[in-house]
């Protein structure tokens, strides 16, 4: 297929036209739903028909299910500009997003299923989207994004594992398998972020005459992702160890160097740049706070902690990844105004309201209800927002 026909096909599709659509809209679809979901559980007010015990079907959705689906809408954005190769559009783009939805299904539904039928079909979207990515990558020669895919290659395969423990009755939610996933997405957000985040505001701050600009790469980040990678290895293997506290917090101290060399304190004036700061700062947070947990357990709660990750790094990383994808893949100025700014901001709000709900257990229930409900307007935010864009004719 040529260029020209490559753009032909595209515009036809509109809503299927490229990968983000599809995969964005019902990936913040499902982040309202599944969270209604839990809210409804949390209360007594709502029992799943799923094998998975009620937490850890929570924290399964939060991550191998909403993750799973903004990975995929980025991915298959992203890699045909990397490869120079055309997208995958109309019906097969549908197919796998019915793969991903048939996941979503079984999960909820796993008490009528086999453990293997649920674990095939909730992972048979990941696993398409990892052979396309690699032979898109083989094909275009694209050699430097492999990292990419050896990432998503682990998120995968902590999922598999999870689905092993939870088949086996055990409490998936503080498994290998979640903790193996989990770290395979802050990876994700450091090397990959750690490209965007500065190349963005580059872009943003140089035609402005800013002579003071994001540093390079160099030996500081070199550092800060290995010692992110080894802190996160040990501490899927070993969580409790006191080892893994100090390594996670070695590694928290990196990140945050590595983020004040970045300029995000420039970026005040545009909403799409300094939510990439506040969804990148929850990852040092994040190692700070599981590390501090670790060592000091009676004073900081490991699940609520974790929330700066699942909440805060990724789900601020991936709000704030998809308003911006949207407009620059819709044809639109990238520049965020009033409401997309208060989106942002609600959700901020919901991860600190949840965290709170761990610092001040008398109140865990009113302040877990506000994070879920705040949660669930930012995300409304968006679906109001961004709709059009994302279910409208394509751009030609």
């Amino acid at each position: 297929m040529n260029a020209q026909q490559s753009k032909a096909a595209v515009s036809t599709h509109g809503f299927l036209s490229s990968g983000f659509r599809p995969f964005f809209l019902s990936a913040v679809l499902w982040a309202l739903l599944a969270m209604a979901l839990w809210l409804a559980t949390l209360t007594g007010g709502l029992e799943l028909p799923s094998a998975f015990d009620p937490v850890s079907w929570h924290a399964h959705e939060a991550l191998f299910g909403y993750l799973g689906a903004v990975l995929s809408g980025f991915l298959l954005t992203a890699v045909p500009n990397w490869t120079g190769r055309p997208p995958i559009t109309g019906w097969p783009l549908a197919g796998l997003l019915a793969l991903w939805v048939l996941g979503r299904i079984a999960i909820a539904t796993s008490e009528w299923l086999t453990p293997l039928a649920v674990a095939l079909i909730d992972l048979s979207c990941l696993v398409v989207l990892v052979g396309y990515v690699l032979r898109e990558i083989v094909a275009g020669r694209n050699w430097r994004n492999l990292v990419v895919i050896a990432m998503i290659g682990v998120f995968v395969a902590g999922n598999a594992l999870f689905h092993r423990e939870a088949a086996e009755d055990a409490y998936a939610a503080s498994g290998y398998g979640l903790r193996i996933g989990l770290a395979a997405a802050i990876m994700m957000i450091s090397v990959i972020g750690g490209r965007i985040v500065p190349a963005f505001t580059r872009n943003w701050l140089a035609p402005r005459g800013s002579e003071a600009l994001p540093a390079a790469f160099g030996r500081l980040d070199g550092l800060a992702l290995a010692l992110t990678l080894l802190a996160l290895t040990v501490w899927v293997a070993i969580p409790n160890a006191p080892e893994t506290g100090y390594l996670l917090l070695a590694s928290g101290i990196a990140q945050a160097a590595r983020l004040t060399r970045w300029r995000g304190q420039d970026t005040g004036r545009e909403p799409l740049l300094w939510i990439l700061y506040v969804g990148y700062a929850f990852v040092p947070l994040g190692m700070l706070g599981v590390g501090a947990a670790i060592l000091w357990p009676d004073t900081l709660a490991p699940a609520s902690v974790q929330h700066l990750w699942m909440a805060g790094a990724i789900g601020i990383m991936t709000l704030a990844v998809m308003t911006r994808v949207t407009l620059g893949h819709s044809g639109q100025e990238l520049a965020a105004g009033p409401g997309t700014a208060a989106l942002y901001l609600l959700v901020v709000a919901s991860v600190l309201a949840r965290l709170a709900g761990g610092v001040l257990p008398e109140h865990a229930m009113a302040l877990w209800t506000l994070a879920g409900l705040l949660w669930c307007c930012g995300f409304i935010g968006f679906v109001l927002l961004y709709r059009r864009l994302l279910i409208g004719a394509a751009r030609r």
